[in-house]
């Protein structure tokens, strides 16, 4: 008898990670197996043969369909994310970064939204990341559920919220036209399927925690060919964040020229609002080293808020482990990322 179409694709671009995959893979945790599947691209990393055994026991002792896949080539975080598309079968998917997993409980309430909202065609989540000393820092962007009408103002309110990729949700059926190969090596792929998709259909945001991260991890991009002249495996150089940076205009840019708007500089004051995480990766590495990186995003135009300019004297004058927990406590207080 021929299966039913799964409702939910869980899609996972894997590249080493065996364990940690264990454990996002144990997260999940619907009560409705039938309609989740899970999908993983294993994008032909050295630790293949680990992660092949790890998925393995998962599918003998679990009750959802899981679709496994390995790549004959490294072909790099973006293209992977088009080989998932391809490969899902779900009315909806769900990427998921193979380190991070599921809040509890929180998948099943997702899937009830979605189906309560059926003309949906993006919804972003809220999440939550954990430090290595425990603490944990809430990402909320609204106060409730919130829902937004197609169009210029959902693109550019949902671009800088939208980075994040566990938990990424998104309708399959219209982005499987939209796999184009222009941001191959941004490392962004998901903001282009957002953009598109928030144009032309309606779009919200579910206020519930979905998926939570680490930080600390150690990054594996630059491995494929696409990213080898962008990213520096094992490690954040200042250059791999400016590069990461202007990937995301290579994609406001298209849409400017596809679309016939100006949306490049709105989306550079709403992250320069925004800025303290970009700015608080490069501090650790001394002054001097945060100095240039910062004249380089002046230079790229992220210096367009009031706010881009008390970030970066709380890091000169007070450094990144106090701001990171003035940063924590303030959202904790307030209870959302506040509205600036």
């Amino acid at each position: 008898m021929k299966m039913k179409p799964p409702f939910l694709s869980i899609c996972v671009p894997n590249y080493n990670r065996p364990q940690e995959l264990l454990r996002m893979l144990s997260s999940i945790d619907s009560k409705n197996a039938e309609s989740v599947e899970i999908v993983i691209i294993d994008d032909k990393s050295p630790l293949a043969q680990q992660v092949k055994e790890v998925v393995a026991v998962f599918i003998k002792n679990s009750l959802y369909r899981v679709v496994f896949k390995e790549n004959k080539n490294n072909l790099g975080y973006d293209k992977n994310l088009k080989e998932l598309v391809k490969l899902a079968a779900g009315e909806w998917i769900i990427f998921m970064g193979n380190d991070d997993e599921f809040v509890p409980g929180a998948l099943d309430k997702l899937i009830g939204f979605l189906k309560n909202n059926s003309g949906l065609g993006y919804v972003l989540k809220s999440h939550e990341r954990i430090y290595p000393n425990g603490k944990a820092e809430k990402f909320r962007y609204f106060e409730s559920n919130k829902f937004f009408k197609p169009g210029y103002e959902a693109y550019i309110s949902l671009f800088r919220t939208s980075v994040f990729i566990s938990g990424f949700t998104i309708r399959r059926n219209p982005i499987t036209n939209m796999l184009v190969d222009n941001f191959d090596g941004t490392l962004l792929f998901q903001l282009y399927l957002m953009a598109e998709t928030v144009l032309k259909n309606k779009s919200a945001y579910f206020d519930e925690p979905l998926t939570r991260g680490y930080e600390g991890g150690i990054p594996e991009f630059g491995s494929s060919k696409s990213e080898q002249s962008f990213y520096t495996p094992g490690t954040v150089t200042v250059e791999n964040s400016l590069n990461f940076l202007r990937g995301f205009f290579k994609i406001t840019q298209f849409m400017d020229k596809k679309y016939g708007f100006d949306s490049t500089p709105d989306i550079k004051k709403d992250m320069s609002k925004y800025f303290y995480p970009s700015l608080a990766i490069q501090r650790n590495k001394g002054l001097k080293v945060f100095l240039d990186y910062v004249s380089q995003l002046n230079k790229i135009g992220f210096n367009r808020s009031i706010y881009y300019y008390i970030y970066v004297t709380a890091l000169i004058v007070l450094g990144k482990s106090v701001c990171d927990n003035i940063i924590r406590i303030l959202k904790n207080l307030l209870g959302k990322t506040p509205k600036l």
